[in-house]
């Protein structure tokens, strides 16, 4: 079998590559990492008096001392934030998966466009997992791929004897629309939705299923998302470290209060009566008059914790999905990803800020005001960076490597006790080209909110 397009390579061959030699590049970008980290602290200590310089001038006006006090209640709520997704981090517990006679139904659903050889790998890992084949309905849907996405769908559906339905549009109808198809024909009494450029493990669909039998009032689960592409390029490498601690440490505190704020496209179940009773909403939802068509995920999950039902993580089921690579198409993925923040955001006010389900109604709250404190702080901080760049250059230059350094420290700590620590440098790495060449997306999603586009779909 052939590469994949754009030089990815085959799901398997990726998982199976044992070890991962460092490359001259990488130890590079890790020295330099580094240096910059050290160089900046040099620096700042040799400018700091410029702080009290910076202290003065805001408190000489209104607007200043307004953002002067505003950014110290923000980091105060950060410090205090963390410490109380810490607490709920420390009570969460994946659940171990039931009996074979206990699972529920499930209909997996796999959109595809343009993803080529990689999705017969997607549903092959679907197939082969370790749940009662007679209790899963698979759905393959080719989304009007220009690519030869539907010849790998009939390769699988082939070999695996029958048991994939196939479904194939004639022209690209968007993700949201692939779903709903899939949603229309589930008779399963849980919807597994997966993306076809991810892998699961063995007992992900097991793990992932068991919450619904359990709990009740569960009404989706989210699945713990892994790079599969990490050792491929400096971005992925960069993002791993993130993706653990945005999932296992985040996601688990979040699950612990019963509110996942958004459940991923690359792996996520729900419970179907939760569906049936928001769907038609959902692929009918506009935002400022324009039909949406970019963050289902976030979406769907919203509607879900309107209804009154828990949104629970399972860090047990593991899917590996591929991001991308270069810079083009990262900012593009994180423009969307932040749209739909907003949107959602604006969305979760108008029932969380009410009455919506039965016992603690604080934890969703905070966890909405820090949503949106992110949201609010943007522009400000954005106006108060401007403003230093042009005044203080070295200053700005140097504190805010710091600054990044010392936030780090957090994602970086928890992924040397639970995975490596040789590869924590890279979580500083990314924190440092993140602050520097993506700083400006929250912002610009904002402004661009009511734009619709899925950006990476080419």
């Amino acid at each position: 079998m052939g590469m994949k397009r754009n030089g990815r390579q085959p799901a398997e061959f990726i998982l199976r590559k044992k070890g991962e030699s460092i490359s001259i590049l990488d130890v590079i970008i890790q020295v330099n990492t580094l240096l910059i980290v050290v160089g900046a602290g040099v620096v700042l200590y040799h400018f700091q008096h410029q702080f009290q310089e910076i202290r003065n001038l805001m408190l000489n006006s209104i607007i200043g001392t307004l953002f002067y006090y505003f950014s110290i209640f923000v980091l105060g709520f950060k410090a205090l934030f963390f410490l109380f997704l810490l607490v709920h981090y420390w009570r969460y517990k994946p659940i171990n998966s039931a009996l074979n006679e206990e699972l529920p139904s499930i209909t997996v659903l796999v959109p595809a466009f343009n993803e080529g050889q990689f999705v017969y790998f997607t549903l092959k890992s679907i197939v082969e997992s370790n749940y009662p084949r007679e209790k899963i309905q698979l759905i393959a849907i080719d989304d009007g791929s220009k690519d030869d996405t539907w010849t790998w769908i009939q390769k699988a559906q082939t070999e695996f004897g029958g048991n994939i339905n196939a479904i194939r549009f004639l022209k690209n109808e968007g993700k949201r629309a692939a779903l709903y198809k899939g949603f229309e024909l589930g008779t399963g009494d849980v919807y597994v939705t997966i993306d076809s450029d991810s892998v699961i493990g063995p007992d992900t669909l097991r793990n992932l299923a068991t919450p619904f039998i359990l709990d009740s009032n569960c009404g989706a689960v989210a699945g713990n998302v892994k790079i599969l592409n990490h050792k491929r390029a400096i971005i992925p490498k960069m993002l791993n470290g993130s993706f653990a601690f945005s999932f296992e440490f985040i996601r688990a505190a979040q699950s612990a209060m019963g509110t996942v704020l958004c459940t991923p496209g690359a792996l996520s179940a729900y419970r179907k009566k939760a569906v049936n009773n928001c769907v038609e909403d959902w692929i009918n939802q506009t935002f400022l008059g324009v039909k949406t068509d970019i963050g289902e995920d976030r979406a769907m999950t919203n509607m879900i914790l309107a209804q009154g039902y828990h949104v629970l993580f399972q860090s047990n089921a593991i899917v590996f999905t591929t991001i991308p690579e270069t810079f083009k198409p990262l900012k593009r993925m994180f423009t969307r990803w932040e749209r739909s923040n907003v949107r959602e955001n604006i969305k979760m006010g108008r029932f969380v800020l009410k009455k919506f389900r039965s016992g603690n109604l604080a934890n969703p709250r905070i966890l909405l005001f820090n949503q949106w404190l992110n949201l609010v702080s943007a522009f400000p901080t954005l106006g108060a960076m401007l403003f230093i760049i042009a005044s203080y250059p070295r200053l700005f230059l140097s504190s805010t490597v710091i600054s990044v350094a010392l936030f780090s420290i957090i994602p970086a700590a928890f992924y040397a006790l639970k995975y490596n620590k040789r590869k924590t440098i890279w979580i500083f790495t990314y924190n440092i080209f993140y602050s520097f060449t993506l700083f400006w997306i929250t912002p610009y999603a904002i402004l661009t909110t009511r734009r619709r586009g899925w950006l990476t779909r080419q």
